[in-house]
């Protein structure tokens, strides 16, 4: 687990959401500080807290590439319909020559950064064969650090790249290594990316499990066949906007699901990266994660 270097008990609500709007794109990171410079609480200054909302990637690792657990590497395959018809993702499979119930593991909007990378390591140590496609690859792939991959892929076409983790679903899901049985998670774009899979793969996926992503239309909430578990923020206004209509739909579809929001956490507490990580939670959540796919894709 990352060494804290500001308590995060410390930080003012109005700077995490300064910082919800600043990893939604809706201002860049020079205006992020700007605005969290003028706000000061109990001597502590704006800017130290937005500071320390910044993720560690170094310090965030929990499943290293080198565990003798797993067998990572990078594959490509093909994209028909996606942003160039090519793609790339970081494939990890479990010790062992299987088969194994197969997992995508899909990014937030920034590309497959590092925390990606180590989800996908921790599906696979828990004996899934996980892949987390990059969807900025045909454009060069992750550049490095979040602000450049943020930009990149808002720069995107949405429905392409959509389509390109959707054919990614259906590489995994046919993979020599795979049973046949596939599963979805993601975080925040990728949460509503699970959504999406969840809707346009019908009964070629298994089981979806969304940590705080925006739900599908109402029209297409029907086409869902997958056993769904919804993971939830508390404190996530744009997403909690949408999860009534969502599990209200659900319900009357007669569809499999099971729904959780976690006390005194906000959007994107699962990333043990940054202080929005909520260690009680994003544990007790992953252990749900786990869990169900284990029971949908046995």
């Amino acid at each position: 687990m990352p060494t804290e270097p500001f308590d995060k008990s410390k930080i003012d609500p109005r700077i995490y959401d300064l910082y919800d709007d600043y990893c939604h794109g809706k201002m860049d990171r020079r205006t992020f500080f700007a605005r969290a410079g003028s706000i000061a609480v109990a001597g502590i200054s704006g800017l130290a807290m937005a500071e320390a909302l910044i993720p560690n990637y170094a310090e965030a690792q929990e499943v290293s590439f080198t565990d003798n657990r797993i067998k990572p590497r990078f594959v490509d395959y093909a994209s028909p319909g996606g942003t160039s018809g090519k793609m790339r993702g970081y494939l990890v499979q479990p010790a062992g020559d299987g088969p194994f119930p197969s997992v995508v593991v899909i990014h937030e909007n920034r590309g497959l950064n590092p925390y990606i990378e180590d989800v996908a390591r921790r599906a696979a140590v828990a004996g899934f064969l996980a892949l987390a496609p990059d969807g900025l690859s045909p454009i060069g792939g992750y550049p490095g650090n979040d602000d450049e991959g943020r930009t990149m892929q808002r720069g995107l076409d949405q429905s392409k790249l959509r389509t390109d983790i959707l054919n990614g679903a259906k590489f995994l899901k046919s993979h020599s290594l795979s049973n046949g049985k596939l599963g979805a998670t993601g975080f925040c774009w990728g949460g509503a990316t699970t959504n999406y899979l969840a809707v346009n793969l019908g009964g070629d996926l298994q089981a979806g499990v969304p940590f705080y992503g925006t739900a599908p239309a109402a029209s297409e909430i029907a086409k869902i066949q997958a056993a769904m578990l919804l993971q939830y923020a508390e404190t996530d206004p744009r997403v909690n906007e949408t999860t009534d209509g969502y599990e209200t739909a659900l319900k009357a579809g007669g569809k499999q699901f099971q729904s959780h929001v976690y006390p005194g956490t906000r959007h994107g507490f699962h990333n043990y990266s940054t202080p929005r990580y909520n260690e009680t939670a994003a544990k007790l959540a992953w252990e749900r994660t786990i869990a169900h796919f284990k029971k949908h894709l046995a």
